[in-house]
């Protein structure tokens, strides 16, 4: 599979979305050097030049796999760099079951996000969410978007569901975990025929994390 990705930048009121690449590099070291107490469910790359080289290298992995795109998000009031999320997992399935005129993935996840401290709880999160299911459902005319989580990240659950997705169930010992030992993932979903209805709920209420 090749990339079907365009390096799209998503443009918000709060934050920009843009394509993690080496010239993040040294902004996301910074941020990953936060405190990281809030990060216990969350997988955030280590504060090292080796550790974030790894981080963008395999999102560039990704990326020319046709898997996915991978974001920093970039505060919009002072540009700084302030965490990263992305479009991951892309579903391809067969010519046959699928749009004649669908060309890239039918379905996708977003996920692997994380902010900062000082950014978390405000309207990054709200706010780039909105960008990239729009992009996601308008652009990309994806037909579903899962959103998993750790079971026990309820912070994050909240956020999940806040947004209008429906919960699908646990997949229990499905991954590894942030803090070691097996995770059990939250999963989530939204349809196309669905995100209208929730935007609408999201824009009429005051953006919070």
């Amino acid at each position: 599979m090749t990339a079907v990705f365009d390096r799209v930048t998503l443009h918000g009121s709060h934050v920009l979305l843009e394509p993690l690449d080496a010239q993040h590099h040294a902004a996301m070291v910074l941020a990953a050097s936060c405190d990281r107490s809030t990060f216990t469910l969350t997988s955030v790359p280590e504060p090292t030049e080796d550790a974030v080289t790894s981080y963008i290298n395999e999102a560039r992995r990704q990326f020319d796999a046709g898997l996915g795109l991978t974001f920093a998000t970039i505060r919009c009031a002072d540009r700084v760099l302030i965490g990263s999320t992305r479009f991951m997992n892309a579903e391809y399935w067969r010519a046959s079951t699928t749009p004649p005129s669908h060309n890239g993935p039918i379905a996708l996840e977003i996920g692997s996000t994380w902010l900062v401290p000082e950014a978390q709880r405000t309207a990054a999160n709200t706010e780039a969410k909105i960008l990239m299911l729009d992009y996601a459902f308008d652009v990309l005319r994806v037909a579903r978007v899962t959103l998993k989580t750790d079971e026990r990240n309820e912070p994050s659950r909240r956020n999940i569901e806040r947004i209008g997705a429906t919960f699908d169930g646990v997949l229990r010992r499905h991954m590894p975990a942030s803090d070691g030992g097996y995770r059990d993932s939250a999963m989530y979903s939204l349809l196309d025929t669905e995100w209208p209805q929730a935007r609408a709920r999201l824009l009429g209420r005051e953006y919070t994390s």
